[in-house]
């Protein structure tokens, strides 16, 4: 069922700005997260984050009600980020073979290697897994996403996507494989024979400028790097990949969007 209570609906549809106020609130978590997974880069993300809620704003008299809100609202977000211009520049077009590349170079050997530093190494560690998915084509990702992180229904999932659910699982099918083989073959997490563990990455990554660039709000919910190696340990070959992509925490969008959407959509007096 929805978590968006069909009267708030209506009452933002009608115009009261409590009532979008409060929409907005419900839902910009849940945009955020799928941008981030989508681009990866956080400024991208929050840019990417206010011009969805802009559209679902302004095409809020769209919705009838023939799916969850939630649906709809996934289903904008999907479209502006496989279509917008803005989206699409953002892409950096990696490969598992680029991305492969940059993991191993400026790599530390086990007596070089800094301390471990968990906070470092967890950002770390959830900047690699949202940064594999852009090796796969966006069509591939927002696949992925929506069906294996986000873990929504097939159907729902292929209905945001505009294709029909055997398509959508074959999409999901393809993009699971592709994330799994290169996490058994480059993730040190999921595969302690790798040549790349977060401990040898950490150094040059700091050099790089690449650690610090998410909010610690964004990861004051996500479960730390020590549990996270257990985790990985314990679990099956096949289910390490989607187990370290979970791993994340909520990814909730840092500050509150609401004010400034409603402004720049005329639609609520500051």
């Amino acid at each position: 069922m929805s978590d968006i209570p069909s009267d708030l609906i209506a009452r933002a549809q009608s115009g009261e700005a409590i009532a979008l106020e409060q929409l907005v609130i419900g839902i910009q978590d849940r945009v955020h997260r799928l941008a981030i997974r989508m681009l990866a880069d956080p400024v991208a993300a929050q840019d990417a984050t206010q011009e969805i809620l802009i559209r679902i704003v302004t095409k809020l008299s769209t919705f009838k009600g023939d799916s969850r809100f939630e649906t709809w609202t996934h289903r904008v977000a999907t479209n502006y980020l496989l279509t917008a211009r803005k989206a699409i520049a953002a892409d950096p077009g990696l490969s598992f073979q680029m991305f492969s590349e940059d993991l191993l170079d400026g790599l530390a050997d086990e007596q070089a290697a800094a301390a471990e530093d968990h906070v470092m190494l967890n950002e770390l560690r959830i900047r690699c897994t949202t940064a594999m998915l852009l090796c796969l084509d966006r069509d591939h990702r927002a696949a992925y996403v929506l069906g294996e992180i986000l873990e929504l229904d097939h159907s729902e999932a292929a209905s945001i996507l505009d294709i029909s659910p055997a398509n959508f699982r074959k999409r999901l099918s393809r993009a699971r494989i592709s994330v799994q083989d290169f996490t058994a073959a480059s993730c040190g997490l999921a595969n302690a024979k790798a040549p790349c563990s977060c401990r040898k990455r950490l150094p040059a990554a700091m050099k790089q400028g690449r650690i610090g660039e998410l909010p610690s709000a964004d990861l004051s919910d996500a479960p730390d790097f020590s549990r996270v190696r257990t985790l990985a340990a314990q679990v099956g070959k096949d289910v390490r990949a989607i187990k370290l992509q979970r791993a994340t925490g909520d990814l909730r969008v840092p500050g509150d969007f609401r004010a400034r959407v409603l402004s720049l959509t005329n639609r609520h007096e500051l």
